[in-house]
């Protein structure tokens, strides 16, 4: 693994016992001595610690210094309304191509006077071209390198959190704000990729691993390694770029259209005007030939992604992620099947090692998502 990169938490994983894994170019802890098992219950029952720090994290600013400005360049690239985005708020975004595909999938904050965006680490490099490529002339782009991100995840992270930086308590679902801790800034969001109540902080990479350390002090916080986030995302119906969405996939067939606000609709004050547009708005009257489902198979063996989906001799889809839902105490997968296909509680079949198993269409999330409105 000597050409991987390390983010700046590496020595407190392997002090933590972790078994590291390349990742997305880094070396990231899959698990940790516990195993994954207990790390995704461990989540769902109290505080998983994540480290995130190999995303990306980019500040875009307009020459003009208007955030609106900022923010209206930015819709020139994803098909999402930033224009009403509040101060101290966050939103999901998509890139798009000219073909109507997902570049990638991030996150946009308003943080009064600039953007804040956090994008995927196997795409951050081509996500900051593209944004350098098409907004120079108008905004400054500054990836930011300095800085950790780590994640905190669960029914108790609020309580965690507090006890370290009081002010996160007041927090709501994707609201942002920046707090000070043992002479530290932190900049921080109440979201995740779980499904569950928690938080994202990026903080100087300086104090990364003691922050981490004073939280694992804490008995309602265990670190949690990618085994356990994989399966904790897909129960929560959450997409891994690179696997459930990519260039191939339209927002619309990718069941991402909640993203798309009215006013970049068609109709819309600022319809329109992003890669893609004419395939995406099209979908979004018409529908898509395809469509993201969730999936349940019978029985106890994972349908992973890969397997190839059938309605009788007719292939009409195939499984893009998929494994053991510990909570559910079951199998659940997701993945693309024709459109005509794609009502919940149709029963069609996995092909898996040669044998044709059921499988049933499945509203997602596969498990109510707590977060806090």
């Amino acid at each position: 693994m000597s050409d991987l990169k390390r983010t700046e938490l590496y020595d407190f994983h392997v002090s933590q016992g972790a078994k590291m894994v390349p990742f997305a170019g880094y070396e990231m802890p899959v698990q940790y001595p516990a195993g994954v098992m207990k790390e995704h219950l461990h989540t769902r029952d109290a505080a998983g610690l994540f480290d995130v720090s190999h995303m990306g994290q980019v500040i875009l600013r307009a020459k003009s210094g208007r955030v609106e400005d900022a923010a209206l360049a930015l819709e020139t690239l994803v098909p999402v309304s930033l224009l009403a985005l509040s101060e101290g708020r966050q939103r999901y975004a998509l890139f798009t191509n000219e073909d109507g595909g997902i570049l990638d999938d991030l996150m946009v904050a308003n943080r009064g006077d600039h953007l804040f965006l956090v994008v995927n680490a196997a795409c951050k490099d081509s996500d900051i071209e593209h944004l350098r490529a098409h907004l120079s002339e108008t905004c400054d782009i500054q990836q930011i390198t300095d800085r950790a991100l780590v994640a905190l995840q669960g029914p108790k992270a609020e309580a965690a959190l507090a006890s370290l930086v009081p002010g996160v308590a007041a927090m709501k679902f994707m609201d942002v704000a920046s707090f000070d801790w043992d002479g530290s800034t932190l900049w921080v969001s109440r979201s995740g990729y779980t499904g569950e109540d928690g938080y994202e902080i990026s903080l100087p990479s300086v104090d990364a691993a003691r922050f981490c350390e004073r939280l694992v002090a804490l008995d309602a916080v265990e670190p949690i390694g990618l085994g356990a986030r994989d399966a904790l995302r897909l129960e929560a119906g959450l997409c891994l770029y690179g696997s459930d969405i990519d260039t191939t996939t339209s927002p619309v067939e990718g069941a991402l259209e909640w993203a798309i606000q009215k006013a970049r609709r068609r109709g819309g004050e600022r319809e329109g005007g992003f890669p893609g547009a004419d395939r995406i708005l099209k979908e979004l009257e018409h529908g898509a030939s395809r469509r993201r489902v969730g999936l349940l198979p019978e029985g106890r063996a994972p349908m992973r992604a890969g397997t190839e989906i059938f309605a009788g001799d007719q292939k009409v889809g195939h499984v893009t992620s998929g494994a053991f839902g510990p909570t559910l105490q079951a199998p659940v997968s997701m993945g693309y099947v024709d459109s005509a296909y794609s009502t919940t509680g149709t029963v069609l079949e996995g092909e898996v090692r040669g044998k044709r198993l059921p499988l049933r269409v499945a509203d997602m999330p596969f498990r109510q998502s707590n977060y806090k409105r």
